[in-house]
């Protein structure tokens, strides 16, 4: 059964419906411990005065924001706490926007709103309502102890809350106007055409499931073989090939259509298929697993 991380309620005009709050993500991160090696001694972390060996003890440290190097303005546990944001349960709609207008940038973490006991036919009027009018809620609310811009929408008869950036977060792509390609990188129309045919070859319907971390799954293998006193051998690293200069994007492009042509344009299950590299670096991986 979920637990709910938070309750409030969700706010607009005269409405108002109580909801609970659930992660709609479970980490997968695989935690790893510091120790010694010549012993397995586990590596603990001190708080440690610079210049000094001494340790501090947590209430004798204070936040401090550096206005120069070595220079800070403290501020007491009481200045922060008066700073922080008034604690509410409320999440208030602000607007009612389409989602294609809100750029991916600004999504930051994913959660799931339930309707609090009693107010299950609330919460199910507006999930209709957004699911029909095909609008996304923006809206505002404090949790954690921090005020969150939010996007609130509807998903299979769930509604959805997606904490969001504020607008002064995001480093405009204008910062990297030193670094983007300038007027000179200009392209032949006749090479445009075929990037979107490489394009239009490698297009599928969006499957979530058919992603693994792979990095993930190896580590575990590796860590499941070790802990088994399985001797681990270790793959040699795939040859990565030697840059010789600017590519031909032309001839890189013909010979990519033509390969997925020539392995009937997709595999069965819809992906392209794997390049070169990719598929010698599977086989190294398959190697180092039956080898331990």
């Amino acid at each position: 059964m979920a637990r709910a991380i938070w309750n409030g309620s969700i706010t607009f005009g005269l409405l108002n419906v109580p909801v609970k709050l659930y992660s709609a993500v479970a980490r997968r991160g695989i935690s790893l411990r510091e120790i010694r090696e010549s012993d397995g001694a586990r590596i603990r972390h001190r708080r440690v005065a610079e210049g000094t060996d001494e340790e501090v003890p947590y209430e004798e440290i204070v936040k401090a924001f550096e206005i120069s190097p070595d220079r800070y303005v403290p501020l007491t546990k009481d200045e922060m706490s008066n700073l922080a944001p008034e604690k509410t349960r409320a999440i208030e709609v602000l607007d009612f926007v389409d989602l294609g207008e809100i750029d991916p940038i600004y999504f930051d973490n994913p959660y799931y709103l339930g309707p609090a006991d009693g107010a299950e036919k609330a919460y199910s009027l507006l999930a209709t309502a957004m699911e029909k009018s095909g609008k996304v809620a923006i809206a505002r609310f404090v949790f954690r102890n921090k005020e969150h811009l939010a996007a609130i929408r509807p998903a299979g008869g769930a509604l959805t809350l997606t904490t969001m950036r504020f607008s002064e977060e995001i480093v405009p792509p204008e910062r990297l106007s030193d670094e983007l390609p300038s007027e000179q990188a200009k392209v032949a129309k006749r090479e445009v055409e075929m990037a979107e045919r490489l394009i239009d070859s490698l297009t599928r319907s969006f499957d979530p499931g058919s992603y693994r971390d792979e990095y993930r799954e190896e580590l575990l293998a590796l860590v499941e073989g070790k802990a088994e006193g399985k001797e681990i051998v270790t793959a040699p690293a795939p040859e990565e090939p030697t840059p010789t200069g600017a590519p031909d994007l032309m001839a890189a492009l013909e010979e990519s259509v033509a390969a997925l042509k020539g392995d009937g344009r997709k595999a069965k299950d819809g992906r392209a298929p794997k390049s070169k590299a990719a598929k010698k670096k599977t086989a190294s991986r398959a190697k180092a697993k039956s080898a331990s």
